[in-house]
């Protein structure tokens, strides 16, 4: 997602402290770097750690939106929007989040607002839109535990640029964050329904109507694929009545169906590779090595356990725990977790989403082990 700005650009984020990359890999690109921050490219054969630390990852996360953020000077879905969409959530575990990235999204909104209707339709800029009015949200909903004007703001602005179907302009390029519409529309119902006091003290027309729009798109439109489908799960548990529980338990029976026999999720198993937004990385895919098998990922795994806890799968649960015992044992050198990119073997973005989500995971099982370090012993 990319935009100019005076301030910052909205598109496309990472340090940690101890990753020795091998003589082979040291000499690639890094997958981040500003300043003294710099982390090495991700790749599938980094090892896997012998101990989890929560350290790394948070490190890994919170460094990730400094880097992102000051070397690309943007707002991105895959990097600095998957921060502000989960890391506010971590804040009990982490310690709070970076208010410079939040400063980078209230910049990144005046932006957007700055801009002429015609503009902010182009491209992958209605998604910025919304990335920004949740990540806000998400901030008041977990670190200020109010309502700030910019988030208010920005929900305005999202419906304001909000299609007569319910849903937004969608680019189809960049899989899976940046290639249909449905999943741009979901993430706009996370963000109205997390704003603190937002959607209850609503009394715009203008803007009632837009969120009824958006649930009505919600309801009657069809998924693109299964990725789409666990996406809307997942909104389902923030916004009540959005599905009813018959729909909701048929979307969490989905998600149980694509565990694979380690315990992990494949992001792969949801959607066939011409289903990806205009199919355009359809070649890439099965092309892969992996594409008879495709091996689990933190991404997938991560975001699957949460959107069954959130529907209320009990954390005890004998396949939850299955899932929770592959990101215990899965857990890369750097921190991160593995997640092959579904559009270039290049600098493997979705490894970002493909920890924080582990983490989110976690903390809602209650299975996030604290370092020795973290505790100061």
């Amino acid at each position: 997602m990319v935009v100019q700005s005076r301030a910052l650009v909205l598109c496309w984020g990472i340090g940690l402290s101890s990753l020795v990359a091998p003589a082979s890999f040291a000499g690639d690109a890094p997958q981040y770097s500003f300043e003294n921050i710099h982390v090495p490219k991700a790749y599938a054969d980094e090892p896997k750690r012998d101990r989890f630390s929560l350290t790394e990852a948070a490190h890994y996360l919170d460094q990730g939106a400094k880097a992102w953020s000051g070397a690309r000077k943007c707002v991105s879905c895959h990097t600095t929007g998957t921060y502000m969409l989960v890391r506010p959530e971590l804040s009990k575990q982490l310690g709070p989040p970076s208010p410079e990235t939040r400063d980078n999204f209230v910049a990144a909104f005046k932006d957007l607002a700055a801009m002429k209707p015609d503009e902010i339709q182009k491209s992958t800029r209605p998604g910025q839109v919304i990335y920004t009015a949740a990540g806000l949200a998400e901030w008041d909903a977990h670190v200020t535990k109010s309502l700030s004007p910019e988030a208010e703001r920005a929900l305005k602005l999202m419906f304001a640029i909000q299609r007569s179907t319910g849903t937004w302009g969608s680019a189809d390029c960049w899989p899976p964050y940046e290639s249909d519409a449905f999943h741009e529309a979901t993430i706009a119902a996370i963000a109205v329904a997390d704003a603190p006091g937002w959607l209850a003290g609503l009394k715009d027309p203008a803007l009632k109507g837009g969120v009824e729009r958006l649930k009505h798109y919600l309801k009657t439109e069809r998924p693109p694929h299964d990725y789409g489908r666990i996406l809307l799960l997942w909104a389902s548990t923030r916004m009540p009545g959005l599905l009813d529980k018959e729909q909701q338990e048929a979307l969490v029976e989905m998600v149980w169906k694509h565990q694979q026999a380690d315990g992990g999720w494949s992001i792969r198993t949801f959607a066939a590779p011409e289903a990806w937004g205009s199919g355009i990385r359809a070649g890439k895919l099965r092309g892969e090595p992996e594409f008879q098998h495709p091996p689990s990922d933190g991404h997938m795994t991560g975001m699957a356990i949460v959107a069954l806890r959130e529907a209320c799968a009990p954390a005890a649960d004998p396949r939850i725990q299955r899932g929770v015992t592959w990101l215990l044992k899965n857990q890369r050198v750097s921190g991160r977790w593995w997640t092959r990119s579904l559009n270039t073997d290049g600098r493997h973005f979705i490894t970002y989403s493909g920890t924080a989500f582990p983490l989110l995971a976690l903390s809602l099982c209650d299975a996030l082990p604290v370092d020795a370090a973290r505790r100061g012993d």
